[in-house]
Order: structure tokens, then sequence, then C-alpha cells
């Protein structure tokens, strides 16, 4: 009988998989961190309009935004080996390329890309925030810092994070594309896997497997961030119960339970 598809080896593909789920969150989460820390930066020069340096970050977000990861991947994997020439040549130095792990190559550039779709979330986030609330913090005798860290931050993370969110999800499935820059993660280890029994369909359903569920993890923790992170809306909290009062009163009076 043609055994076309194999469920034991889509279940055996997993197992092997899983082995290499570190190395794609070590991956996303190193990426992602440095990539964060790069978008605020980015998004302080955009909101403030630096000078020169205003310019400079627009051309750099609007390559990386138009550009597919891959080719980022590619010219980052390349390039770096070119920059050494052209210092080993100027600057008479001895870098050696061979001395780069290969998942440096990944890290910078998801790094990258990672920063320049944050720092647009980060300015969309501040520019959203209510001014007249901060007009209001003024008035009240709130210092610059104060101003900052009970109103603006909050505010912003609560703005910025359900897209933050996203993005690192977009960043964990971007990991797959590593496998250009010789990092044997995931997507890298179940080709190989498949080439040993030219069963490529199950590799990939095993590894699609796996993605899956990482997501559904990661989607439901930022979930639970974003209730951690909510700011209180003291003034709708309490029009709902003065709502619930009135049902409730006006339950009882029908006989009716609430």
């Amino acid at each position: 009988m043609l055994n076309i598809f194999d469920i034991d080896v889509v279940f055996k593909d997993v197992k092997s998989l899983l082995l290499f789920v570190p190395i794609t969150l070590y991956i996303s989460v190193i990426s992602g961190i440095i990539g964060l820390v790069l978008g605020f930066l980015l998004a302080v020069v955009r909101i403030k309009k630096i000078p020169v340096l205003n310019q400079i970050v627009g051309v750099f977000i609007s390559f990386m935004r138009g550009t597919p990861i891959i080719v980022q991947l590619y010219i980052t994997y390349f390039g770096i080996p070119i920059a050494f020439m052209y210092i080993n040549y100027y600057k008479g130095t001895n870098l050696q390329v061979a001395n780069v792990p290969p998942i440096v190559y990944a890290l910078f550039a998801l790094a990258l890309n990672t920063g320049a779709f944050c720092s647009v979330i980060i300015q969309s986030a501040f520019e959203a925030i209510n001014q007249g609330e901060i007009e209001a913090a003024a008035a009240l005798g709130m210092t610059g810092r104060q101003r900052m860290f009970r109103i603006i931050i909050p505010e912003a993370l609560e703005l910025a994070l359900p897209n933050l969110g996203n993005q690192f999800i977009g960043l964990i499935k971007g990991t797959s594309l590593a496998f250009t820059c010789s990092v044997v993660e995931m997507t890298a280890q179940a080709k190989i896997i498949g080439a040993r029994g030219y069963r490529y369909f199950e590799a990939y359903v095993a590894l699609a497997i796996i993605y899956w569920i990482m997501i559904i993890v990661i989607e439901q923790l930022i979930k639970l961030i974003l209730h951690l992170v909510k700011v209180p809306d003291i003034v709708g909290d309490i029009e709902d119960k003065k709502l619930y009062k009135k049902q409730k009163k006006l339950l009882k009076k029908q006989g009716g339970l609430l």
C-alpha cells in the first residue's frame, strides 16, 4: 500500500524539532529587545524632529519597511564581510569573518528590521495620547517627570502593546528565514530532517504545528500583559456602576434578578 502521508513521521519530527525551539526563541527575544530599544530611540528622533537625524532615520525606516526581510538578511550576510575587507584595507586591521558566529548576522538583520517597525508603532502611540490630559496634569502642578511616568508612558504603553505584540509574533515567524545566514534553527532543521527520508511534507507539517502552538501561547501571554498594564478608566467605571445600579433597581421592580 502506498504510504503518501505518515502521521507517525510527523510526531517523530515534532520531537526532533522541539530541540531547536530554544534557538528560535533566543533569536526572537534578543533581536526583539534590541529592536525595541532601537525603535524607541528612532521614535524619539522622529517625534523631536532632530535636524539631519530625522531625515536619516526617515530613509532608514522607509528602506527597512519597503524591502523583504530575506533581502535584508542576505545584504547583512554578504555585506558584513565586505565591510570587514574595507576596514582591514584602510585601517590595517585583521578582522576575520570566520570569527563571527552565523547567528550574529541573523540577530543584526532582524533587530534592525524590528527597530524600524517598532519606531513607527511607538511614535504613533505617543502622538495618540490625549494632550488635554497632559495639560490638565501640568495645571495640577505635576512636574515633567511626573507627567512622563504617570500619564504619558502608561498610556503610550497601553496603546503600543497590541501592535508590539503583533510585531513580536511576526518576528518569531521571521526567524524561519535565519537559515539564509547559515543558522540551523527549526526551519533549517526541518529541511534537514525532510531530506533524510524525502519526507519533506511531514517535516514541514510538524514545523507548522510547533509554530502554531508557540504563537497561541505567546498570544495568551500578550493578552495577560495587556490586562496587567491596562490604565483604569475611572470615569468609565463610575458610569458602569451607576448603570448597573439603575438596571438592578429596575429588575427588582419587575421581579427579575441580576
